[in-house]
């Protein structure tokens, strides 16, 4: 068979699309922070000082919610009035025998500081959530929103039966952590090098 001079040979062998498996690079939100980073930083940075002022308040007795004489250094409890003045819910008499005692005003004031330093920082942020959001759920108890009504008679003005700012602050710090919240203005990255593999101490 012959071929003209007109027809052309196809070739059907096809050369392979080289295709690279290296991932879509990530931006580097500390050299350039975005909208959303540098929103979440800022939240990050006001909740924790909301924990560690609470903190150094009851540690020296600032007189803003603890007196002089009630400051932790002078001798005073960080837990004893307020736990002593639980007057709802079914977690009532636990409160109260738990109010004062030394080592619930040293697991409540650690909790304050270790969170707030944490949370300004950047660093520990799912310690952190987990931590402040018992912390957290565990005041919302002692209040008990539910409850229209005290043990004493007295009405409780609850204005809401669920949520209350507690739940808003173990939200925030969970979304915090979520959100890898540390990685723009704080030290969230190094301390993620130095952690490593241990995600959970991230």
């Amino acid at each position: 068979m012959s071929i003209r001079p007109d027809e052309k040979k196809t070739s059907t062998t096809q050369v392979p699309v080289q295709r690279t498996t290296e991932p879509a690079p990530v931006p580097d939100l500390v050299a350039e922070p975005t909208a959303a980073g540098k929103t979440l930083a800022v939240l990050r940075v006001v909740t924790g000082f909301v924990f560690l002022w609470a903190f150094l308040d009851k540690l020296f007795g600032l007189g803003y919610a603890t007196p002089s004489k009630g400051a932790w250094i002078s001798g005073g409890s960080p837990t004893k009035g307020f736990l002593s003045g639980v007057h709802v819910g079914p977690f009532e008499s636990m409160f109260h025998s738990w109010a004062g005692t030394w080592w619930a005003d040293w697991l409540f004031m650690l909790g304050l500081g270790a969170i707030g330093i944490a949370v300004i920082a950047g660093v520990g942020l799912r310690l952190s959530a987990a931590a402040g959001s018992l912390m957290m759920l565990m005041m919302w108890a002692a209040e008990w929103p539910f409850a229209q009504s005290m043990s004493t008679g007295e009405a409780t003005h609850s204005t809401n039966p669920i949520i209350d700012y507690h739940i808003i602050y173990a939200l925030i710090l969970i979304v915090l952590a979520a959100a890898s919240a540390g990685h723009t203005w704080g030290l969230g990255r190094r301390w993620a090098d130095l952690v490593g593999d241990r995600k959970w101490l991230r």
